[in-house]
């Protein structure tokens, strides 16, 4: 139900509310919003809500705004102005370069489900020095010294940071999925280790070691001259 036209003495303070609405409702859509949708939310006439967003579009370009409401595929949304387009593609470039690498990745699980951790037992998990890793995690914020190691030489211990749970949308470490749901079965495991199994191949021309020793499969071949020697 669309609800009833706007009266003559409806105040501009109600019509600010609905355009108030129309934008809440875009901003937070993923797809564009049918005209006829908004009707429906907002329950005023479509005519009405088209009429609001033509206004809305209008002031957004009048103050030069980064952003414009836009007729898309049958619906509404916000999309970049298009002159801003270099910026844009700018952003989203950089923001390529900036994603993270396997091994980066990997280094930040294994600090985020066994911190504190130091950097050598990081190296005894990984297999491989994660300096340089580590160094990076550190400098995007993902990672940061929480302790130091009360045993011999007092290790540096390190933990994720607020940037890390913000990034993943955690309110704590405690709301990471349980580390057992990524372990794979002992019937996947068992699968694995039969398939990277080595068979021995022996190439065709390549004498055998037993090539001397007769085969145990085949009869003792007679060597005697059943008695017709010369």
């Amino acid at each position: 139900m669309t609800g009833e036209p706007l009266e003559d003495d409806e105040t501009t303070a109600q019509v600010h509310e609905f355009k108030r609405a129309i934008e809440s409702i875009v901003l937070v859509a993923h797809d564009p919003v049918p005209p006829e949708l908004l009707a429906q939310l907002i329950e005023q006439p479509t005519a009405s809500i088209e009429r609001w967003c033509d206004e809305l579009a209008a002031d957004y370009r009048s103050d030069g705004r980064g952003f414009e409401l836009a007729r898309v595929a049958g619906g509404y949304r916000y999309q970049t102005a298009a002159d801003l387009t270099p910026y844009v593609e700018r952003f989203l470039l950089h923001d390529q370069r900036a994603r993270l690498s396997g091994p980066a990745l990997e280094t930040l699980a294994i600090v985020a489900y066994k911190q504190p951790i130091s950097r050598a037992q990081v190296a005894a998990i990984r297999g491989v020095d994660p300096d340089g890793v580590m160094r990076t995690l550190q400098a995007r914020g993902y990672i940061d010294e929480v302790a130091r190691d009360t045993g011999p030489g007092q290790a540096i211990l390190y933990g994720t940071t607020a940037t890390f749970l913000e990034r993943l949308g955690l309110d704590s470490v405690d709301d990471l999925p349980p580390i057992a749901e990524f372990i794979p079965g002992a019937d996947v495991v068992e699968a694995l280790e039969v398939g990277l199994r080595v068979t021995p191949v022996i190439e065709v021309g390549t004498p055998r070691l037993d090539a001397d020793l007769p085969d145990p499969e085949l009869p003792d071949a007679d060597l005697s001259d059943n008695g017709t020697g010369s």
